[in-house]
């Protein structure tokens, strides 16, 4: 036993965590979950732009933060109400196309400003407590997968977020290093060896080994290493775009991924956050929108490809938002509703989905933060219905103590998706300018 646990932990780079896998129905939709952590400031990713008493109360708040709505670095008219900050310019074209939603007035509906705090109870949708498994977790234990899945769920990155506390999730950070350590010479005798160690699959241990040694012969034999991304798509240097890039590599390798994770950090903007797209907001807004766009258009039924948008979706969030007042360092602080993002063919998007609680002082969370109007468990129930086929009895075990709430009408269910079709990706985003 110590022998083969020395070698599973030899897995260099990447790590595998009570791997076993359930044999049974084919599941091919993926659900992608990016986690903005640090607390983004979603009165500034897409603030008020109507003339009106938001739009004051805005301008009065941030003095120095607020986005103009015309002229240089003005925001992007969403629906002549709501505005996006003008370094999201990939994601606005998306938002033309109806392939982006976005919710407002979105969060956790629980009283923290602890960053820790917040993303527990968030991740695994147990609020108030931190004990338990996460969110994803229970809900791939809902599933009956087949015995090809030998990747259902991946953090990209290098650790396992709360979210897939719990289960045999693969963390990895390249496809290159998800192999046997040692000399590649004897690679092939240490494999074999390590299959005759685990025997017949008649315990945990020998099933968890076998079907590790097959994940990696499965994705060893796909030659993932040397991938070139579909029709043109050019994802942000640095990690972000790299976890993204990998998770389009596993999605087209049919592996049977179904939930994936990546994370984004750096939104706790207390001093110097800039609103202008050269600021240091502005610069990580702009990685997050080619991030999001270079996925999509990897995925893009173009020149042969099969259509995978239709099948896959993203959900971005982040812990909470930030106060409406800007601080006196020219930043913001943790505040409580926040924005969310939904992204793929699989959306109605074009559309800004949420009831506005307005900016008023008595309208204002603790007369001080954007107040939440849509619970983050409604948007990720919905998709569940919606694009993986999970029933009121499976999301009662999937989010414990939510009480379900009318759906938004923001996704397609399976099938009833655009038809395939080619969406040519932009490549200069340039800020919106408007004559005043």
């Amino acid at each position: 036993m110590a022998g083969c646990s020395a070698a599973i932990a030899a897995l260099a780079g990447s790590r595998i965590t009570n791997m076993a896998f359930s044999i049974g129905e084919e599941n091919t939709e993926t659900i992608v979950v990016v986690f903005l952590r640090g607390g983004w400031d979603a009165l500034n990713v897409v603030p008020p732009i109507a003339v009106g008493p938001d739009r004051g109360f805005y301008e009065t708040a941030r003095p120095t933060l607020k986005l103009p709505t015309s002229g240089a670095n003005s925001t992007y008219n969403l629906d002549d109400f709501f505005g996006l900050h003008p370094s999201m310019a990939p994601l606005f074209s998306l938002f033309q196309a109806q392939r982006l939603a976005i919710v407002h007035a979105a969060g956790l509906t629980y009283d923290t400003r602890s960053h820790f705090d917040a993303m527990q109870y968030m991740e695994t949708a147990t609020l108030g407590s931190k004990n338990g498994t996460g969110w994803l977790t229970r809900f791939l234990e809902t599933l009956t997968l087949t015995s090809s899945a030998v990747m259902p769920a991946l953090a990209s990155g290098s650790s396992r977020p709360a979210s897939m506390i719990g289960y045999p999730a693969i963390a990895m950070s390249s496809p290159g290093t998800f192999s046997l350590g040692g000399n590649s010479q004897y690679r092939g005798q240490q494999t074999n060896a390590l299959r005759s160690m685990y025997g017949s699959a008649a315990d945990w241990l020998d099933r968890a080994g076998l079907e590790t040694i097959a994940a990696i012969d499965l994705i060893q034999s796909k030659n993932i290493g040397n991938y070139t991304p579909a029709n043109g798509a050019q994802y942000p240097q640095g990690g972000f775009g790299n976890n993204l890039k990998l998770i389009a590599q596993m999605i087209k390798a049919s592996v049977g991924l179904t939930a994936a994770t990546v994370d984004l950090g750096g939104w706790d903007t207390h001093e110097n956050q800039g609103a202008a797209p050269n600021t240091y907001m502005g610069t990580l807004l702009n990685t997050l929108a080619r991030g999001l766009e270079a996925f999509h258009t990897d995925l893009e039924a173009c020149a042969g490809q099969p259509d995978f948008n239709a099948r896959t979706t993203v959900v971005v969030m982040s812990e909470f938002g930030r106060r409406l007042r800007e601080n006196a360092n020219a930043g913001t602080d943790h505040g409580h509703g926040s924005v969310m993002l939904v992204m793929g063919k699989t959306v109605k998007g074009g559309k800004v989905y949420g009831r506005w609680p307005g900016l008023a002082n008595d309208q204002l969370y603790q007369r001080a933060d954007l107040a939440i109007t849509t619970d983050y468990r409604r948007v990720l129930s919905e998709i569940l219905k919606a694009r993986m086929a999970r029933t009121e009895a499976h999301l009662a075990s999937i989010f414990p103590g939510y009480t379900p709430q009318p759906d938004l009408g923001l996704m397609h269910t399976i099938g009833a998706e655009p038809a395939a079709g080619c969406l040519a990706p932009r490549r200069v985003y340039l800020p919106l300018i408007r004559k005043p």
